[in-house]
């Protein structure tokens, strides 16, 4: 049953375009149809308790004038046949054209008349049928005296009051068949009293009374409406609309807004619980961002990472083909001028044959170098160098770099300079690691410097704590497309099949480990068919665990 009920109210809804509703229009009606209700239901009392209130006032007034008739209707004497006269409201003989209070006679016949005036020759007025029918019903109800009914005549409309008097002790005393007066039973039908008005006064004042408790309604349902209206914008609404705001502010990205709700109550405890939420939606959010970022810096790492072992694949590519060819050739040497001592021993020369040997001592020599500068990368790598720590002047160490040339430099009738800045103080650091470095600049410079060039040694302070070595050469120069390449490993300039120059392409990248381990820099300068300068920054004074290498 309550699911039909259900199913029609929502028809109804439907059909009326009233679905779907929001949630102040809901409020609305169900307060709304609360109120109307309550108050239906509460002016329902004072109108049933004002009309039964007009009804008794009615009734009351009615039995007032019936008893003041009475009082001034009996009379102690006279004679009991004699025919009374019917009287009005003030007592006097009744106008016969103006009846509205009658007193009627009542005999021990059950039919009810009106007395005849004048020797009952004609009767004065007859009873209506209510009123005979309200007479008969009050004879035959011994407990009831009286009665009040609504009648219309004519299009009228009137109050029927009746009441029957029985005969009482008092009565008896007098009417009883020793007395003058016509004998009474106890307890007998004696008489009516009929009061007769007008009840259009009546009908106006519950007409009015009607109206007065519309108009009350409507202005309490008014009332109602407007409280309802201000408490449900204010106290229900206000708070849920600020609440939507926020929430479409979060959904819009915007994490940083919070909800300022202070209604101390279950709005409030919504609000911080919201809050709460988007705390924690920002902590979390937060992490996300801190993960993402870390993420990212690790694709970065692995990017470069990945781009670094595609140049070092390539590179050790290059090195491979380059260091074959390096290999092979004094190989090559070695096994030609050996077998040409084994297949003719005693048919050389002796300057020959020394000659002969001389190859095979420089070949040999040169492999072991290329050796000697892997094991020394992979050591250094590994980090198996040990650091000696000592005083030394950088006058030595140029010394002993210059002395280690002399004869390379006069066979390419090359000239070398050695410039020493004064008062440079003594160095306590790797003398034999700087020596190693400058060798190498030095190898370098007088490998690429033509002959009639000339190569410079030179050292001075770069500031208070640190001095600075460089080799300067009149060479070819780098091309800009080779200096990345530079201090790599397995980096060569140009292209390893057209090369005139050998080598590895070890020995700047051992340079550049061997700098990081004094804790100091490499770097250089170029111009193609200009020359090179090279230079090793290092600090006067190393401490054992002031290396770079040390501290990783």
């Amino acid at each position: 049953m309550l699911k039909k009920i259900s199913k029609i109210y929502h028809r109804i809804i439907v059909f009326l375009h009233l679905s779907p509703l929001s949630l102040a229009e809901k409020c609305r009606i169900a307060f709304g149809s609360a109120v109307v209700l309550t108050l239906v239901l509460a002016l329902l009392i004072p109108y049933a308790w004002m009309r039964q209130l007009t009804r008794q006032i009615l009734l009351d007034s009615s039995r007032a004038r019936a008893e003041t008739l009475i009082r001034r209707h009996f009379q102690i004497h006279g004679s009991p046949e004699t025919t009374l006269a019917m009287l009005d409201d003030r007592g006097k003989v009744m106008d016969p054209n103006k009846i509205d209070i009658r007193w009627v006679r009542l005999k021990k016949s059950d039919i009810v008349t009106v007395p005849r005036r004048l020797g009952e020759e004609e009767q004065v007025h007859a009873l209506t049928q209510p009123q005979q029918q309200m007479v008969n019903e009050l004879k035959e109800d011994e407990d009831t005296l009286d009665q009040m009914r609504f009648a219309t005549v004519k299009g009228k409309l009137y109050t029927n009051y009746v009441r029957v008097f029985r005969a009482t002790e008092a009565c008896v005393s007098c009417h009883n068949p020793q007395g003058s007066a016509e004998a009474f039973n106890r307890n007998e039908p004696i008489g009516a009293v009929i009061v007769e008005r007008p009840a259009e006064e009546i009908r106006r004042a519950v007409l009015l009374n009607r109206v007065w408790i519309v108009v009350a309604m409507l202005i309490g349902s008014a009332g109602a409406f407007v409280a309802f209206y201000i408490i449900t914008q204010r106290v229900i609404l206000s708070p849920i609309r600020q609440l939507r705001g926020l929430v479409n502010n979060v959904a819009e990205g915007n994490l940083d807004i919070r909800s300022s709700i202070n209604t101390r109550d279950e709005y409030e405890k919504l609000s911080d619980a919201f809050n709460h939420m988007l705390d924690g939606l920002q902590a979390t959010q937060e992490k996300l961002r801190q993960a993402n970022k870390q993420l990212d810096e690790k694709i970065i790492e692995l990017s470069e990472r990945n781009i670094e072992l595609f140049r070092a694949n390539k590179i050790k590519g290059e090195f491979l083909a380059n260091i074959s060819h390096e290999f092979r050739t004094p190989l090559n040497s070695i096994m030609g001028f050996a077998q040409v001592l084994r297949d003719k021993p005693g048919s050389l020369e002796e300057a020959k044959g020394k000659r002969y040997a001389e190859n095979i001592i420089a070949g040999g020599q040169r492999l072991l170098n290329m050796i000697n500068d892997l094991l020394y990368l992979a050591k250094a790598e590994a980090e198996k160098i040990q650091l000696h720590i000592e005083q030394a002047t950088a006058e030595e160490i140029c010394s002993a770099v210059m002395d280690s040339f002399v004869e390379m430099v006069r066979e390419k009738n090359i000239e070398m300079r050695l410039k020493i800045q004064p008062k440079i103080p003594t160095l306590v650091n790797d003398a034999g690691k700087i020596q190693q470095i400058l060798e190498n600049y030095m190898s370098n410079a007088v490998k690429f410097t033509p002959e009639g060039g000339s190569v410079e040694l030179k050292a001075a302070m770069l500031d208070e704590k640190t001095v600075r070595f460089s080799v300067t050469d009149t060479g070819c120069g780098i091309a800009e497309t080779d200096k990345e390449k530079l201090f790599q490993k397995f980096g060569q300039v140009g292209n390893p099949l057209t090369r005139q120059y050998t080598g590895t392409g070890l020995g700047l990248a051992i340079t550049k480990e061997l700098a990081d381990m004094l804790a100091g820099e490499v770097g250089f300068k170029s111009r193609l068919e200009k020359g090179s300068t090279f230079w090793l920054d290092i600090p006067v004074t190393l401490a054992k665990d002031e290396s770079p290498k040390k501290q990783q």
